[in-house]
C-alpha cells in the first residue's frame, strides 16, 4: 500500500521521534545504575545468549569490531564482563557475563521494564499487538532492501 507522505501521521518522522525520546529516556534510567546505553545493549545480549565471540557479539548488535572491543574493555575493567579463549579454537575470544554483570542486568532490567510500561501506559494491548506486527513488517522490509545491491535498486527505482 503506497504510503501518503504528506499525511498526518508522517510515520517516518514519527518512528524517529519515538526512538530518539526513547533513548534520551532511557540514558536518565540508566545513569544513576552507572550504564550507559551502549553497555546495557552488550550485558542484555549476553544474558540471553552468553559465550558469544567478539565478532559474534559486534554482528549481533550491529557494531564494529573496534567499537564493540572498546565496550568490552570497559565492562571487564568494571568486573561484569569476563573474555576466554574458546577451548577448541584458541584464535577466538569469547565474552562471558559475570555475576556481577548478571545481577546488573536483573537491577537494570526492573528499571528499564518500569519505563518501558509509562512508554506504552495509554496504549491498549491490541493496539500495541497491531503496532509491533507493523514494525516487524516493516523492518523485513527494510532487511531485504539493505540486502540488495545498489545497482538492482537503482534499475527498480528507474522502471
Amino acid at each position: 500500500m503506497p504510503y501518503d507522505l504528506n499525511g498526518e501521521l508522517e510515520l517516518g518522522f514519527l518512528l524517529h521521534d519515538v526512538s530518539r525520546l526513547r533513548s534520551s529516556v532511557l540514558d536518565r534510567a540508566l545513569k544513576p545504575l552507572g550504564v550507559t546505553r551502549s553497555q546495557w545493549w552488550v550485558l542484555a545480549f549476553l544474558s540471553r545468549a552468553d559465550g558469544l565471540s567478539q565478532v559474534a557479539l559486534a554482528e549481533e548488535l550491529d557494531l564494529g569490531k573496534v567499537a564493540l572491543g572498546a565496550l568490552v574493555d570497559r565492562l571487564g575493567r568494571a568486573g561484569l564482563v569476563s573474555r576466554k579463549y574458546d577451548p577448541m579454537d584458541r584464535r577466538i575470544k569469547r565474552v562471558h557475563l559475570t555475576k556481577a554483570g548478571g545481577s546488573l542486568v536483573a537491577e537494570v532490567r526492573g528499571s528499564v521494564t518500569r519505563m518501558e510500561n509509562r512508554i506504552v501506559d495509554s496504549v491498549a494491548d491490541a493496539d500495541l499487538a497491531a503496532a509491533a506486527r507493523a514494525l516487524r513488517g516493516m523492518k523485513a522490509n527494510l532487511l531485504a532492501m539493505q540486502s540488495e545491491t545498489g545497482v538492482e535498486r537503482e534499475e527498480a527505482d528507474a522502471a
